[in-house]
């Protein structure tokens, strides 16, 4: 992701926390967990593991629920850690995050 940036800067380092940096970072984030979220509910990740996020009632969710959840898994983050363990008490099994955007995770059954 920085290899585009330090291009345009002719070869110089970008500097730690500079705003426009931050916010193309978290552009980037935003784009790969909701694309991956919105078509077919998926990370690269999720795909090896063969989990996948759904929407509460079962449907696929859309950009603007991705991106609850992505700020909640971070609020999660930012707790410590607390906000996954939530699954440990919830009867369905959600996570912090799930439960703030209306999402859950399911198994994707084997192919063939």
């Amino acid at each position: 992701a920085t290899v585009p940036i330090v291009a345009l800067a002719h070869g110089q380092a970008v500097r730690p926390h500079q705003p426009l940096y931050v916010a193309y970072l978290v552009t980037l984030v935003y784009a790969y967990f909701g694309w991956s979220w919105t078509r077919g509910g998926q990370t690269l990740g999720m795909r090896a593991w063969r989990i996948a996020v759904l929407a509460a009632d079962g449907g696929d969710i859309g950009w603007g629920r991705a991106g609850l959840r992505l700020a909640a898994a971070c609020l999660s983050w930012a707790l410590a850690g607390l906000g996954y363990l939530a699954l440990l008490v919830d009867p369905q099994r959600r996570t912090l995050h799930d439960r703030l955007s209306g999402t859950r995770v399911v198994v994707v059954p084997k192919p063939g």
